[in-house]
């Protein structure tokens, strides 16, 4: 017992990290809208360059821990983030907008391998009956992350000066190159901190054991299995699961993902007071993640799970008819309930799955692809309508709509599952 609490102190930390890292993305975007002069469009693809890579990567991930450990890819990723993070110093000397996606999509195949071992971990290592809400409390420590991302990581980038080529002081010093210059080292900071932190984690995780889980011990004395089962998508809860998951990552990362463009470029607040907003948003985000892991030790996953996204649906309704202070305030609310949607659809989706298990998991990381494609749309959408900008929001609006169907539909899927493996 006493080792297991150790593991998920340390695999605790994990949600922490990663958190911080994709949660310093609607930074970067603000940022890199003025370091680089792109509009809202093409700051998106930062997204699309970082979540790409949880397409590409969690199969051979699956692949490499089912050969080796989870523990193994765990170190493996935290040394590969931490890489992506140090070449933020050569990046601010480059200043090239491509190299930034390059760094990102490192960073982000690193996190990957976090992604990939840690959450199906969390429910492996402990009662199976309790595995959604020990995901839950898992993740509470990404929303952590992300609030201590967004309120106070966020401050150290953002200056507040937000300068064109014909807006820049006379007396600023070193003209429009000196400007670029500063505002671009202040996008090291929070990496370089980040980077340390990854490898001090690896270098205790590879002095620490973790703990074999059942399906460890029974590749170690049972004949060769598949690295990576493909059949597990015949599963209907799963591949239900993976759908789900697509639609809730790339809605969830609209929201994120805009949100201080939304709060600076369209409703006119300026970075300081829009950066304690997002920290006000992802405590929100936070917040609900702890109410959510109590709340499922009376309610079904499933349930709160449909409870949760039609709420979703109907404040992204608000946002995209309302727009301005209406709207900011609705995406506070939106924070909240989208809090349990991921590790309860995680958690769900994995049910039941045994030596399958890190196949499956491999295939719910590969659908946060969908934060690769779905932002884009909506950045899109919002530049295209400047003056009913706030239209753009019925996208996440739809994607919440699938979460919920999930949800409705989940009990009838399951059986279903059980009856093909009879």
């Amino acid at each position: 017992m006493k080792k297991n609490t150790i593991a998920l102190s340390l695999i605790f930390c994990l949600f922490f990290l990663w958190a911080i890292s994709s949660n310093l993305l609607p930074t970067m975007i603000r940022q890199l809208m003025k370091t680089c002069e792109l509009n809202t469009f093409e700051a998106s693809f930062t997204e699309s360059a970082y979540w790409l890579a949880y397409f590409i990567c969690p199969i051979p991930i699956a692949m490499y821990m089912k050969r080796f450990s989870y523990r193994s890819g765990i170190i493996a990723g935290l040394l590969l983030a931490a890489l992506g993070g140090l070449l933020f110093i050569p990046a601010a000397m480059v200043k090239s907008y491509g190299v930034y996606l390059c760094i990102f999509f490192i960073i982000a195949t690193g996190m990957c391998f976090l992604e990939t071992a840690a959450n199906p971990y969390v429910t492996a290592l402990g009662d199976p009956a309790t595995s959604t809400r020990r995901l839950n409390l898992a993740q509470s420590f990404n929303g952590l992350g992300a609030f201590i991302a967004a309120m106070f990581l966020s401050k150290l980038v953002l200056s507040g000066n937000a300068y064109t080529r014909d807006s820049i002081p006379a007396d600023y010093p070193g003209g429009w190159e000196g400007y670029i210059q500063t505002e671009t080292d202040a996008m090291k900071l929070p990496y370089l901190i980040l980077a340390a932190i990854l490898i001090c984690v690896a270098a205790i995780l590879f002095f620490v054991k973790l703990p074999k889980v059942a399906e460890e011990q029974e590749e170690e004395t049972g004949t060769k299995k598949k690295l990576i089962d493909f059949s597990t998508l015949r599963r209907p809860h799963l591949l239900w699961g993976v759908i789900a998951q697509f639609f809730y990552n790339g809605g969830q990362t609209a929201v994120n993902s805009l949100f201080l463009v939304y709060c600076c470029t369209y409703v006119g607040i300026d970075e300081g007071t829009a950066t304690t907003f997002f920290g006000l948003y992802m405590l929100a985000f936070l917040v609900g993640r702890w109410i959510g892991t109590m709340l499922m030790v009376k309610f079904a996953p499933e349930k709160m799970l449909l409870v949760y996204a039609v709420a979703n649906i109907a404040l992204c309704g608000i946002v995209s008819f309302c727009g301005g202070m209406v709207g900011l305030y609705a995406m506070l609310a939106i924070s909240f309930f989208m809090s349990i949607m991921y590790p309860t659809q995680f958690s769900l989706a994995i049910e039941g799955l045994g030596e399958q298990t890190k196949s499956g998991a491999a295939f719910l990381v590969m659908a946060i692809v969908g934060n690769a494609c779905v932002p884009q749309f909506t950045a899109y959408i919002m530049h295209q309508n400047e003056h009913i900008y706030q239209i753009a929001y019925i996208i996440p609006m739809v994607c919440f709509a699938v979460c919920a169907y999930y949800g409705y539909k989940y009990k009838s899927l399951l059986q279903k599952d059980i009856q093909l493996q009879k």
